[in-house]
């Protein structure tokens, strides 16, 4: 059988960056992807409303946790009724999964934003949860690396909560909206910035990590395979490679590997890991610490926590500058004075040129028609994006009592969100409507209630990173404790995690797992 160098199980954003990474230095690598590449012909967004059967909403019950669907891109989502998942009645949690080449990196909405001390050393700051083993001035140079790699858009800002990005910049103008949102913002001692984003329509792992380690010569793509464990060399203890079934066909195979990388997203590398138990590990592959599944979280979101209109653009022909673009307001509580409502922080982004939804509007007929038709593109929009607590009692464990279409049990997903949470959120609601009080803005809806866990496609935790073995699953290079040769690279990872987006770390990580990585192999630790 034939020996691989790396497996690496996701095609990603963090596979994608390790495949990159490791090409780079010569080491050949084998990347599984449980979906095929996207089949584009049965892409239907470029058809009209009216052609599609339920002009272009979700059709009913297709993909009832996933909010993102409509049936523009329902060939992107994992079907739900072959990739099942349980969770305790009342407490809904939300997995959303792509399962094609190139991972949910193909709808990556390209926030890039890099986490600080306040984040990596939380615990030395407002004593809750648990430091990372790391600080930034260790993951520095690696997110300069992923800047440069993703053609980061940015303008620096000098925040100490916020590191810049050594990114191309952005000198663009913003919009008389956004001008006097900013100056609103100012007087509250609140900054805001430009969107930091990676550049194109399109950065993700199909189209950035995967062409330039396939031109080298040391990339083997395989789609279809539907990666059931890690599997162990019994004489040593180390993984060995993984044993897997093929999505079309259900035959089951297993591939050789001297290094296992998972970078499948945060639940199914945990999920993995948990259905790799043996004689060996009986709690699920390293597992010692007992940690592997725990401490799951993301980042809360308040969708449109204001929805709001700008008054004097109401009998305005809008032209260029008046309105347009978007921008990101970030985290201002706890960093130099403590809120004895809530530990950590919260951030927004928001959009202009937005239209009001009609129930907003308490018309009806042709005189609703009237009103919507005034405001098209003349509103303002929030979002709140907190940060959640990594806490023990919220976890995911192996359902043994179900399984996927390819027979491979399914987890049991169990998280809520707490009184620091709801605290959070609330505090949001009142700070953004103040906000745009003072912006001059008609406020025409509030609320604080937050999306279920999983919606924001931000979910951490569950294989933490930490010094000691005993509490943690992964040392500070991915690296598990137990199983030298066997590394973790996606949100798992994450110990805790600010109101940032959380990809760009992400691939931080993974390249700093990377360069670690190929060092053991060369010195033949590995």
């Amino acid at each position: 059988m034939q020996r691989h160098d790396v497996i690496i199980v996701g095609s990603g954003m963090t596979g994608g960056a390790v495949a990159w990474a490791l090409a780079e230095k010569g080491i050949s690598v084998t990347v599984l992807e449980a979906g095929p590449a996207l089949d584009f012909a049965r892409h239907r967004g470029s058809k009209h409303v009216y052609e599609l059967p339920y002009h272009g909403f979700n059709r009913p019950g297709r993909f009832p946790h996933v909010t993102q669907a409509s049936e523009f891109n329902a060939n992107l989502w994992a079907d739900e009724k072959q990739n099942p998942y349980t969770y305790p009645p009342g407490e809904p949690y939300y997995w959303v999964r792509v399962r094609l080449l190139g991972g949910k990196s193909l709808l990556w909405g390209r926030w890039s934003l890099r986490l600080s001390d306040y984040d990596f050393r939380a615990k030395e700051h407002d004593g809750a949860g648990d430091n990372w083993p790391i600080r930034y001035a260790d993951l520095e140079p690696y997110y300069d690396r992923a800047d440069q790699l993703l053609r980061v858009t940015a303008k620096p800002e000098y925040l100490p909560q916020l590191p810049d990005n050594k990114a191309l910049a952005d000198n663009s103008p913003d919009s008389l909206v956004v001008s006097r949102f900013k100056e609103a913002a100012a007087q509250m001692s609140i900054t805001v910035t430009k969107p930091r984003r990676a550049t194109g329509a399109l950065a993700s792992s199909v189209n950035l990590f995967f062409p330039p380690a396939a031109a080298a010569g040391r990339l083997t793509l395989v789609p279809n395979a539907v990666v059931r464990e890690v599997t162990i060399d019994k004489k040593t203890g180390l993984a060995d490679g993984v044993a897997f079934v093929d999505r079309i066909t259900r035959r089951e195979y297993e591939a050789k590997a001297r290094v296992v990388v998972l970078g499948a997203s945060c639940l199914e590398s945990t999920r993995i890991l948990l259905n790799s138990a043996s004689r060996q590990h009986p709690n699920g592959l390293a597992n010692s610490s007992g940690a592997l599944g725990h401490y799951l979280f993301d980042q809360f979101y308040v969708k449109n926590v204001v929805t709001c209109l700008v008054p004097e653009l109401k009998n305005e022909t809008l032209t260029p500058g008046m309105t347009g673009g978007g921008g990101y307001v970030v985290r201002f509580r706890n960093i130099k004075e403590k809120d004895k409502r809530f530990r950590r922080g919260y951030a927004y982004d928001f959009g202009t040129r937005s239209t009001p939804d009609a129930k907003y509007f308490p018309l009806y007929g042709a005189a609703l028609k009237d009103a919507v038709d005034t405001w098209h593109d003349k509103g303002f929009a929030m979002t709140t994006m907190g940060e959640a607590l990594p806490r023990f009692e919220n976890h995911a464990r192996i359902n043994h009592e179900k399984q996927d279409a390819w027979g491979i049990p399914v987890l049991d997903i169990r998280q809520t969100y707490g009184p620091n949470e709801h605290a959070m959120a609330k505090d949001s609601m009142e700070t953004a409507e103040e906000l745009c009080h003072k912006a001059g803005f008609e406020v025409l809806a509030k609320h604080d209630k937050m999306v279920p866990p999983g919606e924001s496609i931000h979910e951490m935790g569950a294989c933490r990173m930490g010094d000691s073995r005993k509490t943690s699953v992964l040392n500070q290079y991915n690296q598990a404790h137990d199983v030298k040769n066997l590394f973790v690279v996606d949100g798992s990872s994450f110990v805790s995690c600010g109101p940032q987006n959380p990809t760009l770390t992400m691939v931080a990580l993974a390249l700093r797992a990377s360069d670690y990585l190929a060092e053991q192999m060369r010195q033949g630790n590995l």
